[in-house]
């Protein structure tokens, strides 16, 4: 009997099923893959018909996906270094930014880094659990790349956030082989595997959004500083920055607290409670300002806040109360939207750009002369906090960058050597003049100085710098595309935040901006 020769080609070699997933991995998880936008946004659409239903399936799509390696992510250095910027003494690869409400209790921070923004912003944040305002709360208005939303800080709570942070970290630390108990952690917090004790990656940083709980009346100043202040207690020392948010138009009464008076006093507070958070670098504190408080008072006073209370700068933006007209101007928008703009909450879509962008330019501008109105006025105020320091005498510490170290006069210590700043980086200078006569030489620990640069009883008040450092201010609000970022920051922005622009791109959002900003780039160049 012959035996048939014929290769038996109905099955494929495993080497070619092994290639094509591989192929098919590598586009799917690319975030310049054009599926995250065709066919990922409108599926999600189509089988989740409510806003928020979608955005849950999205967020633990991602997380799922993280943990298994298939997350979607920038696999080449599209930022090219032409993108750097430098915020809060560190430099970013790009100056753009996630704002919160993406990942609202802290589940994909990492994931969502992975896409491609120099700075990611959690939250908000209450300090205790509470469930937002009644379903549906969230529309689309997919003519208009806009959302209506009146959430009304849905939030596990700031005890739950902290814990799902602190698990972060300590994952983190195991895998950088710190080990994974509290000395562990400290040590992450504090720097030691450097990168941002935040984001835990080089280059990039994570915010926190806080705000009040509904049920606290904003009458009640000290209550509402208190339920500030506890949130940045919990959650401070996971966090490259601390957003507080007193400007969503979803919970009643809390646009009122930007009022310079109340504001002020609830800003000084986080301030103070950030300099008490248990880590070497202290997070930064911004503030988040309505796009509705528009007034040359209004825009005037919060100014007055920023600088009293000493914060590092102003998120300017956020959803609006208005109802802009529908681009393209003309056509009137379908019924099944035109029923929905009349809903309740703050409205975020493309509509929101021009006026963020006159906004950012004025509060650029009011910033900017507050700061050279008085270029060399001294500190309002010196906060000193003293410990013991490892050669006798106490470390004096204030600003989160600077420390101030005291020594017992001796003979091998000279005079000029009795007062000096050391900075992060570990470099020392004089701190103040040396003072005509010497220090108190004595056996004792504490050194007594004879001069009034530095008060004897060393009191602890916050050291105000705000007259001397610019503030920095992130944009949010309409940005859709490249050229606009690029706008943005030529208004005065040091970052340009997206959200509503997330929600309909998907997640290669980030990297097509930043593409598009270097053709810009690029074209005006050439011109």
């Amino acid at each position: 009997m012959a035996l048939s020769t014929t290769p038996d080609v109905s099955h494929p070699e495993p080497q070619a099923d092994l290639l094509f997933l591989g192929l098919g991995w590598y586009y799917v998880t690319d975030t310049r893959a054009g599926v995250h936008r065709w066919l990922v946004v409108p599926a999600l659409r189509w089988w989740y018909r409510d806003a928020e239903e979608a955005h849950e399936a999205g967020t633990k799509a991602l997380r799922a996906l993280w943990e298994l390696g298939l997350h979607p992510r920038e696999r080449e250095d599209v930022d090219g270094g032409v993108l750097e910027v430098e915020v809060f003494g560190q430099m970013l690869s790009n100056p753009i930014a996630t704002s919160a409400g993406i990942d609202k209790h802290a589940q994909v921070p990492t994931a969502l880094l992975a896409l491609g923004p120099a700075i990611v912003e959690v939250g908000g944040t209450t300090p205790l659990p509470q469930d937002g305002n009644p379903k549906p709360r969230v529309f689309r208005l997919p003519s208009q790349n806009a959302i209506i939303n009146r959430y009304g800080f849905n939030s596990e709570g700031a005890d739950v956030v902290a814990r799902r942070l602190r698990h972060r970290v300590r994952k983190f630390a195991y895998a950088m082989g710190f080990g994974t108990d509290d000395e562990a952690e400290k040590r992450i917090l504090d720097g030691e595997a450097g990168v941002p004790p935040g984001s835990l990656v080089p280059g990039r940083l994570m915010a926190i959004q806080i705000t009040k709980n509904k049920q606290t009346p904003e009458k009640d100043v000290e209550a509402v500083v208190q339920d500030y202040v506890y949130c940045m207690q919990q959650l401070g020392k996971y966090a490259d920055i601390i957003v507080v948010n007193v400007s969503s138009p979803n919970t009643p009464g809390l646009r009122t607290l930007q009022r310079v008076e109340p504001l002020t006093k609830i800003l000084k507070g986080v301030v103070d409670a950030a300099a008490e958070v248990p880590r070497r670098v202290k997070p930064r504190i911004m503030v988040k300002v309505s796009p509705d408080e528009d007034g040359e008072d209004q825009v005037r006073g919060i100014c007055e806040a920023l600088v009293l209370s000493g914060v590092d700068g102003v998120i300017v933006g956020n959803t609006t109360k208005q109802r802009p007209d529908p681009l393209p101007k003309g056509p009137a928008l379908p019924p099944e939207e035109s029923a929905l703009i009349s809903e309740q909450g703050g409205y975020s879509g493309p509509q929101m750009f021009e006026r963020t962008l006159v906004l950012v330019k004025r509060y650029r501008k009011r910033l900017d002369e507050d700061l050279h109105r008085n270029p060399d006025k001294p500190p309002k105020s010196l906060e000193i906090s003293a410990s013991i320091a490892p050669m006798g005498g106490l470390t004096l510490s204030g600003d989160p960058e600077t420390s101030v170290s005291l020594r017992p006069a001796s003979k091998e210590c000279p005079e000029s050597e009795h007062l000096s700043v050391t900075n992060e980086n570990g470099e020392q200078g004089p701190a103040i003049q040396p003072p005509t006569e010497p220090l108190r030489d004595s056996k004792e620990s504490t050194p007594e100085l004879v001069s009034d640069a530095v008060p004897k009883s060393l009191p602890s008040v916050r050291r105000d710098t705000s007259s001397r450092k610019p503030k920095v201010i992130f944009a949010t609000g309409g940005i859709t595309n490249g050229k606009q970022a690029l706008e943005m920051l030529e208004a005065g922005a040091d970052i340009a935040m997206i959200y509503t622009t997330i929600v309909f791109g998907g997640a290669g959002t980030v990297t097509r901006i930043k593409k598009e900003m270097r053709d810009e780039m690029s074209r005006k160049a050439g011109k």
